[in-house]
């Protein structure tokens, strides 16, 4: 062969040779360019068992935004594995993290569960892990949020209500003093004074009273409590203000029902439910205490006759200083937190509080607690010697009961009927109920 033609082959030669080198290496390039990004798209190892003990919805997010693994909180926020992020607040949180290549953080309300939904309040946090992954955590903080709006709303309404009695005493106290020399219209500034003071001392009370109920983790003085004994302390204790007002109060239902709890705190829950009714009914009219034990619960309902509460107003007069009718709550010296502190108390034995009510008709608040068996079920001596104190409190619970009436009455039974249609408890003469 001629050289230029044995030269010709070999730079043919040398080309097909450097093409095949360049060709695997290329192909090398992108074996591992491939094997790179599939280690980048894999989720860390342990990575999934850590999601699953989050208690807060968490999630595993490639490049595109779809979910490649998941915790089980996630899911009633609808972010499952394979799944696009399903609000526009979440991508623009996955998308900010992936320009800045930098931890982000938002804050909104984002839906729960699948429909209309419940609108949560959220916090979350976006985080790099890697070139192509990022973690996405949500924190629910709606019942936190909700508890500060509470302790604001509490302070404010707190330092209003101070102020109004702090204020009137003040210039109540100014006018004594220029009244000096008229003896006549210091007795009347003196009595308004006294008012006041004694409305200043009932809310500043009322107040220490419900901060007790939602701090104390234990109660007092826990211990098997009567029925009876609560009731006839909570009737005696508003006797007085039944007298004034021309309202009777009428006691019926079963007794030698006993529930765990103390005794005082009950029958302050049972008196302040007594007190709105007396200061809501109208004059010659009564207010029913019942009792009655149904399926291991013991239920006492409190009745009157007077205005009524409307619908809007039931699901918000338990809050603290509300008020259904601004007008007569101050007219009766109303603090605005005895149905709170009902609430509160009633729930730290384990019950709750039911409402019913119509506008015009009346309003009948039920206790609900836990019932207890007897604690005269022990052994026969001691059974004898608490039966005979027993009956000796009992003599003495009917003695108070027949002074509070002398007539008639109805005792309501349950708080879900109206109460036309609650069964009646009739008083006879023998003191016993029918």
């Amino acid at each position: 062969m001629q050289p230029a033609q044995i030269a010709l082959l070999g730079l043919v030669v040398g080309l097909l040779i450097g093409a095949g080198l360049a060709t695997v290496i290329l192909l090398a390039l992108r074996a591992r360019e491939r094997a790179e990004y599939g280690a980048d798209m894999d989720v860390p190892e342990g990575a999934r068992m850590v999601l699953q003990g989050l208690d807060d919805p968490a999630v595993v997010l490639d490049s595109a935004g779809v979910i490649i693994a998941a915790s089980a909180s996630a899911a009633p926020f609808e972010l499952t594995e394979g799944r696009m992020l399903p609000t526009p607040e979440l991508r623009g949180v996955a998308r900010r993290v992936s320009d800045a290549d930098a931890a982000s953080n938002a804050t909104f309300r984002l839906r729960r569960g699948t429909g209309p939904g419940e609108l949560r309040l959220v916090t979350v946090r976006a985080t790099p892990l890697n070139a192509r992954l990022m973690l996405l955590v949500l924190r629910d903080i709606t019942e936190k949020e909700r508890v500060e709006q509470m302790r604001r709303d509490f302070v404010s309404n707190t330092s209003h209500e101070l102020k109004t009695p702090v204020g009137a005493v003040s210039l109540l106290a100014e006018a004594i003093e220029s009244a000096s020399d008229d003896p006549a219209q210091v007795r009347v500034f003196a009595s308004r004074l006294s008012a006041e003071a004694t409305r200043l001392a009932t809310l500043t009370s009322r107040i220490m009273n419900l901060s007790r109920l939602q701090a104390a983790d234990e109660l007092n003085d826990e211990r098997d409590a009567s029925i009876d004994e609560i009731i006839a302390s909570a009737v005696e204790a508003h006797a007085i203000q039944a007298d004034s007002a021309e309202v009777q109060l009428v006691r019926g239902g079963t007794r030698g029902l006993f529930v765990r709890g103390d005794a005082q705190v009950l029958s302050e829950a049972v008196g302040n439910l007594i007190a709105n009714a007396i200061a809501y009914s109208p004059k010659g009219s009564s207010v029913g205490i019942g009792v009655k034990a149904a399926d291991g619960v013991v239920e006492i309902a409190v009745t009157d006759r007077g205005i009524g509460i409307s619908e809007e107003d039931q699901d918000r007069v338990f809050e603290r200083f509300y008020r259904a009718d601004q007008a007569r709550s101050r007219r009766t010296g109303g603090t605005g937190l005895g149905l709170a502190i009902v609430k509160h108390a009633v729930q730290r034995h384990g019950g709750d509080v039911r409402l019913w009510s119509r506008e015009g008709r009346g309003s009948t608040f039920t206790i609900r607690l836990p019932l207890i068996d007897s604690p005269l079920d022990g052994p026969p001596r001691k059974r004898a010697r608490k039966e005979k104190k027993v009956k000796k409190k009992q003599k003495k619970l009917l003695a108070s009961d027949a002074a509070l009436t002398t007539s008639g009455a109805t005792a309501v039974q349950n708080g879900t009927a109206a109460p036309e249609t609650n069964a009646a408890v009739v008083r006879k003469g023998n003191g016993e109920t029918a």
